[in-house]
C-alpha cells in the first residue's frame, strides 16, 4: 500500500541504498502546463491531492481523472498468493482527452492586448473573452491578475478564481442594447421614436437622473439615444416597455440565470422578482445601474443580437476523446430566441452607428463595420456611488454583417480615465483589428 507520494529523487536514492524488504517505488504522473500562465483561469489546475480545481480542470475533473485499477489478493503467512474467489482485480481506466475551442493565436492576442491596456490605463485589473456568436464556442478568455497553474501554490488564493464567470458587476451602458432591443422587438418603440422627456434631468421620487455628460437633447430619437448613451432616453424606453415586459425579455436573454458554461465556479446570478422592484429600480436598470450580471452572462446575452436573435449556450470544450477512441463532439445548443431576426438587424445597425459616431469613434479600425457599445459603471461604496472609481467596458461584434466573434472587455478601476470610451474601447478595437487581420478579413469601406 502507498506510504508516501511525491518522493524526491534524493530520498528515493537513500531508501534504495538501505535495500529494505517490501519497500518499492512506483512512478507517478503529474500535470504539466507547458504554456505556463496562458489561459490559466480557463484551464484551472490540478492540486496536490490530484483533484482538479477551477476552470476546465475542475469542471471535467472526473472525466480527466479516469479510474484507478485495483488488485486485491489473499496470501498465506509466507506471503504466497492463495487462489481464491476473494481475489479481485479491476482494470484501470485512463482519463478522457478534452479538445478545447480555444484558438492559441487568439488567446495570445487577447492576453497581450489586455495586459498592455491594463498597464497603460493604470488599472487594478481587467478581463476579456471572445465567443463565436453562431455556436457559443469560447475562442479565448483572460483575466489579470493571473497565475501559473504549474506553481499555483506561489500565488494568492484569490487569483485562482475566474472573474469572468465568478464576479458580479453593474454593466452600465453595455446593458442598454438589451433593453433597447426588447423595446424594439415588442414594438414599444421604433428607431425614429422621439423621446418626450429628454430635455433635462428626470426626477423619480427623491432621485434625479442625469445624462453622463449633463447634456440633453430634446426630441432625440432612439438611434441617437444609443449613440449618445443617453440615460434619460433609456429611462423613457424602460418606462414605455414596462416592468413585466422588461423582466420577461431579460429572462429570455438569460439574465438572472446560469449560462451553463463548462467552467467550474460560475456564480448563480440574481434577478429579483417583480414584486421587489420600485419605479426607481426600473429607471436605473434601463441604463445598467442597480442590476448585476456576470461578464459571461452579459456576453452570452448580447451575442444574441449578433446571431439573428438566438441565444447560444457558451462552451469551452469542443470535443471529448474517450479511451476507446470515440470522439464526442459538443454540438451548439440554442437556449432561447429573445428577439426576432429583424430586430437583431435593426439593433445591429444602431450599434454600428454608435461606433461610427459615438465617443469611441477615434479608436475604431478604419474600413470595418463593427457593432458595439461602451460602458462606464460607478462602483457602489457605503450606500452611494463613487464617481472617481469605475468599472469600464466595451462589448461588440465584428464584422457587423457576418460576425466572426463577439467580445467583452472589462477594465477594473482605471486611473488615467474613468470612461469606457477612453479605456476599454481602445483595448477592444486593438484586439478586433488583430483578429480581423488574423481571419484575413479585408476592409469593406
Amino acid at each position: 500500500m502507498p506510504i508516501k507520494s511525491k518522493v524526491d529523487q534524493a530520498t528515493k536514492d537513500r531508501l534504495d541504498a538501505l535495500n529494505l524488504r517490501g519497500v518499492g517505488f512506483q512512478q507517478e504522473s503529474t500535470r504539466f502546463y507547458p504554456e505556463a500562465s496562458m489561459a490559466a483561469h480557463l484551464i484551472g489546475f490540478v492540486g496536490g491531492d490530484n483533484k482538479g480545481y477551477f476552470g476546465v480542470e475542475g469542471y471535467y475533473d472526473r472525466q480527466l481523472k479516469g479510474k484507478v485499477g485495483i488488485a486485491v489478493q489473499t496470501k498465506d503467512v509466507f506471503g504466497r498468493p492463495i487462489l481464491t474467489r476473494a481475489n479481485e482485480k479491476s482494470k484501470e481506466v485512463n482519463g478522457r482527452n478534452l479538445i478545447l475551442n480555444i484558438d492559441r493565436a487568439i488567446q495570445f492576442i487577447l492576453e497581450n492586448r489586455l495586459k498592455e491596456g491594463i498597464e497603460r490605463y493604470e488599472a487594478f485589473g481587467g478581463m476579456a473573452a471572445l465567443m463565436d456568436p453562431r455556436t457559443g464556442s469560447i475562442l479565448a478568455m483572460a483575466s489579470f491578475p493571473s497565475f501559473d497553474p504549474g506553481s499555483f501554490q506561489d500565488y494568492p488564493r484569490d487569483y485562482y478564481k475566474n472573474p469572468f464567470v465568478s464576479n458580479m458587476f453593474e454593466p452600465g451602458s453595455t446593458f442598454k442594447p438589451l433593453i433597447m432591443a426588447s423595446a424594439l422587438d415588442s414594438k414599444t418603440v421604433k428607431p425614429d421614436t422621439k423621446c418626450p422627456i429628454c430635455a433635462g434631468p428626470i426626477t423619480i421620487g427623491d432621485y434625479q437622473i442625469r445624462t453622463w455628460n449633463n447634456k440633453y437633447n430634446k426630441d432625440t430619437n432612439m438611434i441617437e439615444v444609443i449613440k449618445n448613451s443617453d440615460n434619460t432616453g433609456m429611462v423613457f424606453v424602460g418606462k414605455s416597455l414596462g416592468l413585466s415586459k422588461m423582466l420577461s425579455y431579460l429572462k429570455k436573454f438569460g439574465i438572472g440565470e446560469l449560462t451553463g458554461i463548462d467552467l467550474q465556479g460560475e456564480v448563480p446570478p440574481n434577478l429579483k422578482s417583480e414584486e421587489l422592484w420600485y419605479p426607481i429600480d426600473l429607471a436605473t436598470a434601463s441604463f445598467g445601474q442597480g442590476i448585476s450580471v456576470t461578464p459571461i452572462e452579459l456576453l452570452a446575452a448580447f451575442s444574441s443580437i449578433a446571431n439573428n436573435g438566438m441565444r447560444m449556450e457558451p462552451h469551452v470544450v469542443g470535443k471529448i476523446e474517450t479511451t476507446e477512441g470515440e470522439t464526442i463532439a459538443i454540438k451548439p445548443k440554442v437556449l432561447d430566441k429573445p428577439i426576432s431576426q429583424q430586430t437583431a438587424k435593426v439593433m445591429t445597425e444602431m450599434l454600428v452607428y454608435a461606433v461610427e459616431k459615438g465617443e469611441a469613434k477615434w479608436a475604431k479600425p478604419k474600413g470595418y463595420r463593427i457593432a458595439g457599445k461602451t460602458g462606464t459603471a460607478q462602483i457602489p461604496v457605503a450606500g452611494h456611488y463613487d464617481p472617481n472609481k469605475t468599472i469600464t467596458s466595451f462589448i461588440g461584434f465584428a464584422p457587423a454583417n457576418d460576425p466572426k466573434f463577439s467580445m467583452l472587455v472589462v477594465v477594473d478601476r482605471p486611473t488615467t480615465s474613468i470612461y469606457g470610451s477612453e479605456t476599454a474601447a481602445p483595448i477592444f478595437f486593438e484586439i478586433a483589428k488583430d483578429l480581423l487581420t488574423y481571419y484575413n478579413i479585408p476592409p469593406t469601406e
